[in-house]
């Protein structure tokens, strides 16, 4: 499943390259599972309740303008969060860096465990 970033990380790494304004690295990265197109800036409809959470996302470093992730487990769901088919990368301060889609929308049931396999979700800038 690839991903590209939102319009907020683009126009800050663009600042940052030309040397128009400096952007200071996210301390750490989270992942957000959405049941609806959250699009480039806002919109889409995040999942709630059940004991979900944004879960922490590292990524391998990039190669060949592209980075993969490491394994991420999301808590065990305690109710339905619904049919989860998009994500979104979030900073610290919930500005939205990057977006996508999964390949295959899944089910996420009470007592479900959501995980995002190793190398499966893929950033790239083109």
């Amino acid at each position: 499943m690839a991903g590209s970033l939102s319009d907020y990380a683009e126009g800050k790494a663009l600042d940052h390259i030309l040397g128009t304004g400096a952007w200071t690295m996210p301390t750490g990265v989270v992942l957000g599972l959405f049941v609806s197109d959250p699009g480039e800036a806002a919109g889409g409809t995040e999942v709630t309740g059940g004991t979900y959470s944004r879960t922490a996302i590292t990524f391998n470093a990039a190669s060949g303008g592209s980075a993969t992730n490491i394994l991420v487990t999301f808590p065990t769901a305690t109710a339905d969060w619904g049919t989860v088919s998009h994500w979104v990368i979030f900073d610290g301060s919930a500005n939205r860096l990057a977006h996508g889609s999964f390949d295959t929308p899944k089910s996420v049931p009470s007592g479900a465990t959501a995980k995002i396999l190793a190398a499966t979700l893929t950033i790239s800038i083109d």
